[in-house]
């Protein structure tokens, strides 16, 4: 568990750092250009689909997590839009909440428990 949280803050720091740098020099409105690279057909355009198809994946796990609840869904469309920088210091915070269980740090508190029932 060590191993990964040092990962996710090493992640974090770097793709916060790599992300002022790009804003500064190119601004901030990326959203044109990541659907135009998609809208281009291109390898970029492939990569950028994929990206967002992942993003999809990591919101519709946040707001299961929450039991789609109003919060978990919000979660979930902060964590689509805002990506690493959501899901890493979420996964981070969590791992300290689940006291470095893995099993309640992906399905929640609630659905580890009852798995530790049934088994």
């Amino acid at each position: 568990m060590k191993s990964f949280r040092g990962f996710l803050i090493v992640a974090i720091i770097c793709l916060a750092a790599y992300t002022l740098v790009v804003g500064a020099n190119h601004g901030w409105n990326i959203l044109p250009i990541f659907l135009a690279d998609i809208i281009s057909m291109t390898w970029p355009g492939q990569f950028n689909l994929d990206f967002m198809i992942f993003l999809a994946l990591s919101g519709i796990w946040l707001a299961w997590r929450h039991h789609f609840s109003v919060g978990g869904v919000v979660l979930g469309v902060i964590g689509f839009f805002g990506g690493t920088m959501v899901l890493a210091p979420y996964l981070l915070y969590v791992s300290f909440q689940a006291n470095g269980d893995i099993k309640e740090m992906f399905l929640g508190k609630k659905r580890a428990t009852a798995m530790t029932e049934i088994a």
